[in-house]
């Protein structure tokens, strides 16, 4: 039974920034009920299917519940209304004032539901001249000073993160942020509403070691001269590795590892403000002495003085890595009817209330009948609103 066990999250929203959150709390045990229109949410159609799903959506949506509704006629209106009256989180994604226009912004859900927990994810927040525009996650990142953190050390070209970092912490800070409201909720009976932007949630991300240089105001200087990048990529005989020594014991040990000795009462490195203000010229100096090793001389020399190091690992080696399978990160699961699927585990592991993946991502409406079922309809009623195209349903396989 997982912490979240009895809790009931009506999720609206697309893409990736909600649907993560809430598949967090269906990891944790919650029952999440993934909202979708007819056509299913965007992140069904973008890449190659197996079983109908694409394996972006199945990440983001496993173990949820989906039903398919038409929330433009007034009968798809109504179920929503009903599935919201005993919910403890209501969560939308869509931009400022659409969900108001909808039909189910905050004070009408709240009319019939005083202790609901509504979270509002937008792109840039609720006022402001990008408020009403459209995002995606390279917007943000490039608003956010990302692509300047990602500069390159050369050309001083701006870059962006690989990935969509931005929608996956606005993803984390709502998890974190819904379960304090659940919290506050025990305390005083009073349900909230949560507010928050990608935007916010990157510049909070990034802020503490990116923005050093702005950190103080009466001290300010640019942080790209502040030279504390972290990128401590280095080329050995045979492979890349990464290495990297903050107090004295690892400065001193890497020295000793590189048989450079002569650097560790040298004035430009023999302290750690030493090191950060010439680090430039150290990293430099560093990188030239690793590329004469080979990547296991080198590694095991490192671990034997105590340097944090490890190899780069391909995305396909990391699945036979020693630490990744002594953790039992990556699981193999297989879902009846679905195949076999390899997900992380929940990354918080509870002593006492597990999490788990409760199951793969949900088909369109794959749940619809069942949550109508639930909600009052008849079976006759139910099989009018799929006829008359107010939801969805998925036939089954």
């Amino acid at each position: 039974m997982g912490a979240l066990d009895g809790l009931k999250v009506v999720d609206l929203t697309s893409m990736v920034s909600g649907p993560v959150a809430a598949m967090m709390l269906a990891d944790q045990g919650a029952r999440v009920i993934k909202v979708e229109p007819l056509a299913g949410e965007q992140m069904r159609h973008l890449g190659s299917q197996h079983n109908g799903l694409t394996p972006a959506f199945f990440s983001c949506n496993r173990g949820k519940e989906s039903i398919a509704l038409n929330l433009k006629s007034q009968e798809g209106r109504e179920i929503l209304l009903k599935l919201a009256q005993d919910a403890d989180v209501f969560i939308q994604n869509f931009r400022p004032g659409a969900i108001e226009r909808m039909g189910f912004g905050e004070e009408v859900l709240r009319a019939t539901n005083k202790q609901l927990i509504y979270v509002s994810i937008s792109g840039f927040g609720e006022l402001g001249p990008y408020a009403d525009k459209r995002v995606y996650d390279p917007i943000v990142q490039a608003l956010s000073g990302a692509t300047d953190i990602q500069a390159d050390k050369v050309t001083g070209d701006p870059n962006m993160f690989r990935i969509i970092i931005a929608d996956k912490v606005t993803s984390l800070t709502a998890a974190q942020a819904i379960s304090t409201a659940l919290y506050a909720r025990e305390k005083n009976g009073e349900g909230q509403h949560i507010r928050l932007s990608m935007l916010d949630t990157m510049l909070s991300f990034v802020w503490p070691e990116a923005m050093i240089g702005l950190t103080y105001a009466e001290l300010e200087f640019d942080p790209r001269k502040s030279g504390g990048a972290m990128d401590l990529v280095y080329k050995t005989r045979d492979r890349y590795i990464t290495a990297g020594a903050i107090s004295d014991r690892e400065w001193q040990g890497m020295c000793r590892a590189l048989q450079r000795e002569d650097w560790i009462d040298d004035e430009r490195f023999r302290t750690a403000t030493a090191r950060f203000k010439n680090v430039a010229e150290r990293k430099e100096l560093t990188a030239s002495e690793i590329e004469r090793w080979s990547s296991d001389d080198i590694l095991s020399r490192f671990e034997a003085e105590g340097v944090p190091c490890a190899p780069l690992l391909t995305r396909e080696e990391l699945l036979h890595h020693e630490q990744v399978n002594a953790n039992g990160t990556i699981q193999r699961l297989h879902f009846d009817g679905f195949g076999e699927v390899r997900q992380p585990r929940p990354a918080a592991q509870f002593s006492k209330t597990p999490s788990a993946i409760a199951g793969p991502g949900p088909g369109l409406g794959e749940h619809g009948r069942a949550i109508l079922a639930e909600l009052g309809y008849t079976p006759t009623t139910i099989e009018q609103l799929i006829k008359d195209g107010n939801t969805r349903v998925k036939d089954p396989i």
